[in-house]
């Protein structure tokens, strides 16, 4: 029974299908359960100093529900998704309920869609890769995968890394730095991918082409069976998600930087991220709080990742962080002084 604690992750979608059924200010039931309750609850909750013994390791990867709990988020992100485009266009509503259920459908599709699609995105077989692609459609960053598993895992803590945000760095700069910067890097990968083959960039093999043709497609689609509007709510949830996951990116490595050695910078260690133990998140996160352990060996499955206590650690839980980034004094004020003096330049 223990292992179903992950089903907390569903409690996200759940609370977005309570907003639109009551409605009102019950519309933003999400925003106030990701960024109000959860909060509160870790509050009150200590930290899980526990770690897995080799049997329990060795359990957890042969338990398949793990995965399976992962692939439902699929047809859940696309379920409410589709519905809730249906309601936003067919159901007259005060602006203010409409941007509550964008926010909310936004949180859903950050959380259970491109915060899934990063667990697959590392995943050895094909078609969980596949998955995770599909997951990140809706969101309009298929180029993350790229970028992600060919790019910031290899260059996190340096300057070629987009998604470091560098200290006393706003959070709303690093929106920008973040998203322009992983477009470019993309684009470069792909390259420099395509390159190794012996192709040029206009290919059948270039598959940050293909990612703007389902995303088109994906829009497309949502206007013949939507309308206008279901694109203008379609772009609004994509970009809360893109914000939600830009944050979490932008507290997950705050003013670590890799020292450089000779003409090299030092191996990523688990020195490199912000980790958090924090109960509710890292369940409803699949245990991506867990950063640093994940950057140590990223192949490395939710369900066996560990809390390691040499790494830098998060005062608070991911969504408290979130919400004191969005300030930046109080959050240089109360990070700024946790950055290890190793890192300083």
């Amino acid at each position: 029974m223990n292992d179903l604690k992950y089903l907390l992750a569903y409690t996200i979608p759940i609370s977005a299908l309570i907003g639109v059924q009551i409605g009102g200010y019950w519309s933003y039931t999400t925003v106030f359960y990701a960024f109000g309750l959860i909060p509160i609850w870790e509050a009150f909750l200590s930290p899980n100093p526990k770690k897995l013994n080799d049997q329990k390791i060795e359990n957890r990867l042969a338990n398949r529900l793990f995965d399976l709990m992962l692939y439902f988020n699929l047809v859940l992100v696309y379920a409410i998704l589709g519905y809730g485009i249906w309601y936003l266009t067919a159901t007259p509503l005060e602006i203010s309920e409409i941007i509550g259920l964008v926010l909310s459908f936004g949180i859903v599709l950050g959380t259970n869609g491109i915060n899934v699609a990063h667990e697959l995105g590392h995943r050895k077989t094909a078609w969980e890769r596949l998955l995770a692609k599909i997951l990140l459609m809706p969101a309009l960053y298929m180029h993350f995968y790229l970028e992600h598993n060919f790019g910031h895992h290899l260059n996190v803590g340096t300057p070629k890394d987009p998604a470091t945000s560098k200290k006393n760095q706003s959070v709303f700069s690093f929106w920008v730095t973040s998203t322009t910067g992983q477009i470019r890097n993309a684009i470069r990968i792909q390259k420099d991918l395509l390159k190794k083959k012996k192709v040029n960039f206009f290919s059948i093999y270039n598959d940050f082409f293909y990612y703007q043709l389902f995303q088109l497609s994906y829009l497309i689609l949502t206007a013949v069976v939507f309308g206008v509007y279901g694109i203008l709510f379609a772009l609004g949830i994509a970009l809360t998600a893109v914000l939600l996951l830009e944050t979490i990116n932008y507290i997950e490595h705050y003013g670590l930087i890799r020292k450089v050695k000779g003409t090299r910078y030092d191996r990523v260690t688990p020195m490199h991220s912000w980790n958090s133990n924090h109960a509710i998140g890292r369940l409803v996160l699949y245990e991506l709080t867990r950063h640093s352990d994940h950057h140590n060996r990223a192949s490395k499955k939710y369900q066996i990742l560990e809390s390691i206590d040499e790494s830098p650690q998060l005062p608070f839980g991911y969504t408290t962080s979130m919400l004191i980034a969005l300030v930046p004094p109080v959050w240089f004020k109360l990070m700024n002084k946790r950055i290890p003096k190793e890192f300083y330049p």
